[in-house]
């Protein structure tokens, strides 16, 4: 389906209400505060706990706070301040939207606490900016992240670490909080350091784990490339406009940057590298398959709903200025499409069901960036809010299969991986409530209409090829590059996904015979999160669904919901891109695909085409025997090598920055260090004991040799005044 980013590319879209009523927000800014309160009130907890454990162990026992019959204090209290922070902070951004719905808010609300940095020249102020898009996002990330932290409750209450988790967990939704919701590029990017540094301490939450602390600090350096074209981008948004504020920048972009120019294309060049860093685009996509490492909660709540998708809200934030660079957005959609596309390969040949997962988010990712760089700013947004729905519930769903089996390995004695993918089969008669929410997402992800992600992506495919086909356009040969990759993209992702279930769910158990017995669905804790999202994966597609594929489908199913809701929602945030674009590049007489046809010929076609992969796969995949992961081999030549291997990124950075870093490392400290450095401090030292050895030769303890010194220093200095007169 074509949307436009904006009503004005879309001619006979309907306009919001004329005039727009005034709005109070209700406090907005508790709902940051709420989950910092959360940290804090946990991190207390947590120090608590610490210090019980130092006593048992000074006292040479090990405190284990769930021997006795009830759990300590510090065990149970995070079950209701993680998750209750999160279901209050919820409310009061239900309540705010509906306000902001209520008034067809066409101005954003600023709210000032106070002023953070002031100079002659700048100021930054501690301000948040509610909008339709800062809404959209604060409900993902409070609405999703209230499910998880629900999840986790089920998932980690057996973790000696149980406060520190959810001080983790509840500092990390602050930040992101305050990611989405600054005014300006300065309090975005104290959420983004923020995000960056819990995602260090979540991902490497198992710290004892050389390779899970390891895999926390590898996505901190990664992450650390992309924030410095960040803060490179806010120094020439600076020089540009003399404010970080996104009222000022985008109210003044057209009038103070040339389109096409030199300095908005470095500027949105540098954005999008920070963004790649974060969102995990390559080639800085490497961090985020060994972020896998941390509780699988973490994964879905970081991994899928939040912290990889802040690039892409950053990109959509700035669209006015993507809007001036064409050369730029050509290089977002490129980025994004070459990502999406080496991803879903990869994900071909994983049998860690976490990782295939990462990698599918990874892919996803790139969707939404090429929906940025195609102009589709809005389709971005609405992918990445399906994307949480769907790829929440698949992490979440993986965590009740890891959960399950860690505990039938357990009781059993056993030690194979239970994330291994090779290592089960046939879960489907033990978990299928988690069978059954899982297969819904993996239809929604796949694009199978009715469900959420066939609107979404279908839509950013639709509109690369429309953007192709735009006669203003300079890169239309490009774009339909772009177009043909997406499509084949998309494809891979209904045969990898099924490829999962199929592995996981069905055919003969290959899971340990001692351990079958052991097997149990996820508790309701864990369970109703499942179900709730997958409901979300069903419907959360319809709040855009396109006016023309409406229409078709009334006289089978009624009138769907929603008609292009989400479009006319972010009208007032995205027409100012529309605008400059059109001033920039003219209209650019979007059209239909390529090859013709109109949006329900091509939504027809779309999701027969994924649900002939799935169907196809699903045979063919059947049809297998697969073996336990301890009698199977790695592939050891051609394609499937290379994929298995993730196109060897980590072996080509280790060979080319990791180990030459190393090598000049070692260099400086047998070089630097030992020669010149410890050389240096050496000859001082020798100079030192030698003059002091000389001076030693004349204390000799005798009075008459002193005097005799003394009265040779004076006529030596005599003699020397009377010849140099």
């Amino acid at each position: 389906m074509v949307f436009a980013a904006t009503a004005a590319a879309v001619p006979g879209s309907a306009p919001l209400a004329p005039q727009a009523a005034e709005w109070e927000p209700l406090l907005p800014g508790w709902i940051i505060l709420l989950p910092l309160l959360g940290f804090i009130a946990n991190s207390i907890l947590a120090l608590w706990a610490a210090r019980q454990s130092s006593a048992a162990v000074r006292a040479g026992g090990e405190w284990d706070p769930f021997a006795g019959d009830r759990r300590p204090l510090t065990h149970t209290l995070p079950t209701w301040i993680g998750p209750g922070v999160m279901a209050l902070a919820f409310l009061l951004t239900l309540w705010n939207f509906e306000g902001m719905w209520a008034a067809h808010l066409d101005e954003p609300v600023v709210e000032t606490f106070w002023t953070w940095i002031a100079t002659s020249t700048l100021t930054v102020d501690a301000a948040i900016q509610l909008d339709q898009l800062s809404m959209i996002m604060m409900l993902v990330v409070t609405g999703v992240g209230f499910l998880i932290h629900v999840f986790s409750v089920g998932y980690m209450r057996d973790d000696v670490g149980y406060p520190r988790y959810f001080a983790y967990l509840n500092l990390f939704v602050f930040f992101m909080l305050v990611l989405v919701m600054g005014a300006g590029y300065g309090m975005m990017f104290i959420g983004w350091e923020g995000v960056g540094l819990c995602s260090y301490l979540l991902i490497g939450y198992w710290f004892t784990d050389r390779e899970k602390s390891d895999a926390g600090k590898k996505a901190f350096i990664v992450n650390r490339i992309g924030d410095f074209g960040f803060l490179v981008a806010m120094f020439l948004l600076y020089q540009a406009f003399g404010t970080l504020e996104f009222g000022t920048i985008f109210g003044d972009a057209e009038g103070q940057l040339v389109a096409g120019g030199a300095v908005v294309t470095s500027i949105t060049l540098l954005l999008m590298l920070g963004a790649a860093g974060k969102s995990a685009q390559v080639p800085l996509h490497v961090w985020l398959p060994d972020a896998m490492a941390g509780p699988t909660p973490v994964s879905a709540l970081i991994h899928a709903a939040t912290m990889v998708t802040a690039g892409v809200y950053m990109v959509a934030r700035s669209s006015v200025l993507y809007a001036l660079a064409p050369t730029s957005q050509a290089v977002v959609a490129g980025i994004g499409v070459l990502t999406a596309l080496v991803a879903a390969t990869i994900a071909l040949k994983q049998y860690d069901i976490k990782k295939v997962l990462a990698y599918s988010t990874v892919s996803q990712l790139g969707f939404m960036f090429l929906g940025a760089g195609v102009g589709a700013f809005t389709a971005a947004i609405f992918h990445l809010m399906t994307h949480a729905f769907f790829k929440a519930l698949l992490f979440l769903g993986a965590g009740a299969v890891i959960h399950s089996m860690h505990h039938a390995l357990h009781k059993a004695g056993s030690h194979e991986d239970a994330q291994d993918m090779r290592n089960m089969g046939g879960l489907r008669t033990r978990m299928r409530i988690t069978w059954v929410v899982m297969w819904i997402a993996t239809l929604a992800i796949a694009g199978i209409w009715p469900f959420a992600g066939f609107f979404s992506k279908d839509e950013i495919i639709w509109y690369t090829a429309a953007w192709a086909g735009a006669e203003s356009n300079p890169y239309g040969w490009l774009y339909t590059v772009y177009w043909l990759v997406a499509l084949a993209t998309a494809l891979l992702t209904a045969f990898y996904m099924t490829r999962l279930m199929i592995m996981t769910f069905h055919g003969a158990s290959r899971v340990e015979q001692g351990a079958r017995g052991h097997l149990h669905e996820a508790p309701p804790v864990m369970t109703v999160p499942l179900i709730v999202l997958a409901v979300l994966s069903v419907f959360g597609g319809w709040v855009n669904v396109p006016e023309a594929l409406q229409a078709s489908v009334v006289g089978f199913f009624g009138a769907l919901p929603m008609s292009e809701w989400l479009h006319h929602w972010l009208e007032p945030v995205t027409a100012g891109a529309a605008g400059v674009q059109v001033a920039a590049m003219g209209d650019p007489s979007y059209s239909a695909p390529l090859v013709g046809g109109g949006e329900v010929m091509w939504a027809l076609i779309s999701t027969a085409a994924a649900a002939v992969v799935v169907a196809g796969a699903c045979r063919y995949l059947l049809a297998r025997k697969y073996v336990p992961a301890a009698e199977a081999a790695a592939p050891s030549s051609g394609l499937g090598r290379i994929l298995y291997n993730k196109w060897y990124f980590d072996e080509v950075f280790d060979r080319t920055i990791v180990q030459p870093i190393l090598a000049a490392s070692r260099w400086c400290w047998k070089v630097v260090d030992t020669v010149l450095i410890d050389g240096f401090v050496n000859f001082v030292g020798n100079f030192t004991r030698l003059a002091g050895w000389l001076a030693s030769l004349f204390q000799t303890g005798q009075a008459t040799t002193y005097a005799f010194v003394l009265t040779l220093g004076v006529l030596a200095i005599l003699g020397a005044a009377v010849f140099l007169q």
